[in-house]
């Protein structure tokens, strides 16, 4: 199809809405321009599905995921949006909602919401706490229908504050897919009453993520961090310039075994990733002018604090090959000499990572990321996942990926998909929450069965809505993701399984 047809058929579309089709005019034009200079290895890489740079358009003007200072924004003010510092509730979630829509992403939206009850305590001074309710709730429908992407993503945690309970309540009461929500958990800090909210709401609308906010903290500065996106954690002030993933599943099929799988075939194509990610940040800090920003300007990002996120996915698979490219048996997921092999993988990739120093990066390296996946991806499981439709039960899945998780800093997510029997037990989901963290799970993520509100691959979609896409299209942007992952990825065909008291590794280390 031509350049013209294919804008032509993106303005005729009716299940578009028009500002829908302005973004899709703008990938188009994205994709249109000369790639960025690379070797041919790096090309052939490409072309053969082992390598790839997650579309993010073929010369980045912006990165791929930004987390502003939002605290320093609401203390100071802002010159360029010509806003005062915030003196009380109302500015402060007036300035935020202005500020929102100048952060830009791959996707457009901003991707960080910010740490939102620590942005928010200093303002409520003598607020009740039902009109700490009534704002809070109406900032929360204005979030879902003014930024329709489920890639929009609020943090709240540790601590327990009136901020933090009324969003937890706030959003099991909307159940919408945006924005995103991570709560951030700390054994010494966090009580165990909100926690038990936290996996009630997973009940009730499958959010939030619960992630294991010490684990997270020790990987970066004082500066902080935040979780942004699906499941991405980042530096705070900073962002990723990039993200390029690798098809484990792929290499796995060019090694002749195991040994050489580690010796040969891995480096060879981390080298070659390493090169996309120079070209493809290089290009954004030194000729783009991004970095020329007001949100420079201002102090609320740094340049230094980006860094490229090097993205694997298909473990299950590259695993399932190396085994049976030795002569031996055995399953990812179910077999632990399979489970040791994912394992090793995941050990080698982060003495990669951690041993090579990228010119634009945090600390001069890129940061290591079990990369969630994508609508295109056809029999190929994202990250270190278990293949849908072959998990086993939830102890004894979480206890088969505990390991991975310390290597994974930028972020790793697994999806519990929970029968619907938990919504009259969600003590049975705060014990299995409790103990995958206990076991050093970075993040605790489920979905439950009868839930219309589910996770894709990190960020949320209803069921309701993509019954109906096809002839009538969605006001959220992430819908036909969804929509399209459902049909080609199997995420539908995730196993409910039934999490008891019992079976909890709190009792089953």
């Amino acid at each position: 199809m031509t350049l013209q047809a294919k804008l032509k058929q993106i303005v005729t579309d009716p299940t578009l809405s028009p500002k829908q089709k302005s973004n899709y005019l703008a990938l188009e034009a994205d994709a249109n321009l000369p790639y960025l200079p690379v070797s041919e290895r790096v090309k052939t890489a490409m072309a053969a599905g082992i390598i790839c740079d997650m579309f993010e358009g073929n010369a980045p003007f912006k990165p791929r995921y930004v987390l502003p200072d939002y605290a320093k924004f609401l203390q100071q003010g802002s010159e360029y949006l010509e806003l005062p510092p915030a003196t009380n509730f109302d500015e402060a979630l007036n300035a935020l909602t202005i500020i929102y829509h100048h952060v830009p992403s791959v996707t457009n939206i901003p991707v960080y919401l910010g740490q939102l009850d620590e942005l928010l305590i200093p303002y409520i001074e003598d607020l009740d706490e039902a009109t700490i309710y009534r704002k809070i709730k109406l900032f929360w429908i204005m979030l879902d229908r003014t930024l329709p992407d489920a890639f929009m993503h609020v943090n709240i945690g540790p601590s327990d504050n009136i901020i933090c309970r009324t969003i937890l309540k706030v959003d099991a009461e909307l159940k919408q897919i945006a924005p995103n929500l991570t709560f951030m958990y700390d054994p010494t800090i966090t009580p165990d009453s909100l926690l038990h909210v936290a996996a009630s709401n997973i009940c009730e609308c499958s959010k939030p993520h619960i992630a294991n906010y010490p684990i997270h903290a020790s990987a970066f500065d004082n500066k902080g961090f935040g979780i942004v996106s699906c499941y991405n954690s980042l530096p705070l002030a900073g962002g990723a310039n990039t993200l390029v993933r690798m098809n484990l599943k792929e290499v796995a099929l060019q090694a002749e075994n195991s040994d050489s799988f580690f010796a040969e075939t891995l480096p060879h194509y981390c080298q070659i990733m390493y090169e996309l990610i120079e070209a493809r940040a290089k290009f954004l800090h030194e000729k783009s002018h991004f970095f020329d920003s007001y949100l420079v300007k201002e102090g609320l990002i740094d340049e230094k604090r980006f860094a490229p996120m090097f993205g694997i996915y298909g473990m299950a698979e590259a695993v399932n090959i190396l085994i049976e490219k030795s002569g031996c048996n055995g399953k990812y997921g179910h077999d632990e000499t399979a489970n040791q092999l994912g394992h090793q993988i995941s050990a080698a990739l982060d003495k990669i990572v951690k041993s090579t120093p990228v010119t634009y990066g945090y600390h001069d390296r890129a940061l290591l990321h079990s990369q969630g996946g994508i609508s295109l991806d056809e029999n190929v499981t994202p990250g270190v996942r278990i293949p849908y439709g072959s998990e086993p039960d939830p102890v004894s899945h979480i206890q088969a990926l505990a390991e991975h998780h310390q290597y994974y800093t930028s972020g790793i997510s697994e999806i519990l998909t929970i029968d619907e029997t938990v919504k009259s037990n969600p003590e049975a989901m705060y014990q299995l929450c409790k103990g995958a963290l206990n076991l050093g799970f970075r993040e605790f993520t489920a979905n439950v069965a009868s839930n219309d509100l589910v996770r894709v691959t990190g960020y949320m979609i209803k069921l309701s809505d993509i019954a109906i896409f096809k002839e009538q299209g969605s006001r959220t942007n992430t819908t036909g993701l969804g929509a399209e992952a459902a049909e080609k990825t199997g995420i539908l065909n995730r196993t409910p399984r039934v999490a008891c008291h019992e079976q909890s590794p709190c009792y089953c280390k």
